[in-house]
C-alpha cells in the first residue's frame, strides 16, 4: 500500500512539473518563476543528499551554486557560444571545487563541519566580490546570454523562449533526480543512510565513514553546480550573491521546510519558499520575517516539513 502511494506520489509531482508553465500562468504566475522553482528545488535536494540521507549539514553549499553559475557564465562571455558546453564547464567547476574541499573537511563533524563550510564558501564570494576585470565583482558578470540549443537535425531557441528554457531546465532536472534516486537505492546510498542513523555502528562494521561522506559531498556538490549553471542560464546573469552564506541558509530553509528526510520534500520547501518570497516581496520589503515566521510555524507543529504532514494525513 505504501509502494502504491509512493507510485502515485511521484506521479502526481511529474505531472505538476510537466504541466506548470501553464497552470502557474493560470494562477497568476510566470513561466520564469516556475523556472526557478525547479531549478533552487535542485539545488535543494543536492544539499538534502548530504544533509537528509548522510546526516551532514553544510552551511557553504551556495559556494558549488554560484562557482556553477561563474563557470557557465565565463564559458560564454570569454570562450565559446555553446549553452551544453557551459553547463558541462560549471557542474566541472563546482564538482572540482566540492572534491578538494570535501577532502579537506571530511574528518569534521557537527558544528565544526557546517562552520568550515560557510568559510570556504565565503573565501569563494569575496574572490568573486573583488576580482571586477574577471567576475564583475559587485555588479555581477554580464554582457553574454545562453545560446539556442543546436540538435544537429532542428535548433531550440531558449533565448527568446521562457517555455523552451523550462523545459530544457527540467530534462536536466529530471536526469539529476533520476542520477540521485539510483545512488540512493544503490550500496552506496544504504551505506549513508547507515552513516546518518549511527555514525559508531557503521564504524564498526568496517564501513570507510570519511571516505563515504567525501563521496556524498561531491556528489551534492556536483547537482548544486548543476543547478547553479542552470540559473545564471536562466537570467543571463549571476553575482556575488550566488556564493554568499544566505543563499547556503536559503537552501537548509528549503530542505527542511519540505522534509529533510523525504526524498521529494526540498522541491515541495523550494516551490513554497519561490512562490511565497515573489509573492510577498512585491506587497512588502519584509518578505523574510514573513518567510522565518512561516518556516517557524512549520517546524514548531510539521517537524517532518510540509510532504511529511501531507503524507500523515492522506494515510490517516
Amino acid at each position: 500500500m505504501k509502494a502504491l502511494d509512493h507510485r502515485a506520489g511521484t506521479a502526481l509531482i511529474w505531472v505538476l512539473l510537466l504541466t506548470m508553465p501553464y497552470w502557474m500562468n493560470a494562477m497568476g504566475g510566470y513561466t520564469e518563476l516556475a523556472a526557478r522553482v525547479i531549478v533552487l528545488g535542485l539545488a535543494a535536494m543536492a544539499l538534502n543528499f548530504l544533509l537528509g540521507f548522510t546526516g551532514v549539514l553544510s552551511f557553504g553549499h551556495a559556494a558549488y551554486f554560484g562557482l556553477g553559475a561563474y563557470g557557465a557564465a565565463m564559458v560564454l562571455k570569454f570562450w565559446a557560444p555553446s549553452t551544453p558546453l557551459a553547463i558541462l564547464m560549471g557542474v566541472l567547476t563546482g564538482t572540482l571545487a566540492a572534491a578538494i574541499i570535501g577532502a579537506l573537511i571530511a574528518k569534521l563533524r557537527g558544528v565544526y563541519f557546517a562552520m568550515v563550510t560557510i568559510a570556504f564558501g565565503q573565501v569563494f564570494y569575496f574572490i568573486a566580490f573583488r576580482w571586477n576585470s574577471v567576475t564583475g565583482g559587485d555588479d555581477g558578470l554580464t554582457g553574454w546570454h545562453r545560446q539556442p540549443l543546436d540538435l544537429g537535425f532542428t535548433t531550440i531557441d531558449i533565448l527568446g523562449n521562457d517555455k523552451a528554457f523550462y523545459y530544457m531546465a527540467l530534462v536536466f532536472f529530471a536526469g539529476a533526480v533520476g542520477i540521485m534516486a539510483w545512488l540512493l537505492r544503490s550500496p552506496l546510498g544504504r551505506t549513508l543512510i547507515a552513516i546518518r542513523e549511527n555514525e559508531r555502528r557503521a564504524r564498526f562494521l568496517g564501513i570507510p565513514v570519511e571516505r563515504h561522506i567525501w563521496l556524498s559531498f561531491v556528489i551534492s556538490g556536483a547537482f548544486a553546480s548543476l543547478a547553479g549553471a542552470l540559473y545564471a542560464l536562466l537570467s543571463n546573469f549571476t553575482d556575488p550573491r550566488s556564493l554568499h552564506w544566505t543563499l547556503s541558509g536559503n537552501f537548509v530553509i528549503m530542505a527542511v521546510l519540505g522534509g529533510m528526510r523525504s526524498f521529494w520534500g526540498p522541491l515541495v520547501g523550494a516551490a513554497i519558499f519561490v512562490v511565497l518570497q515573489d509573492y510577498v516581496s512585491s506587497h512588502t520589503e519584509n518578505w523574510m520575517s514573513v518567510i522565518g515566521l512561516f518556516f517557524v510555524l512549520v517546524v514548531s507543529f510539521f517537524p517532518r516539513g510540509v510532504l511529511g504532514m501531507i503524507k500523515r494525513k492522506v494515510q490517516a
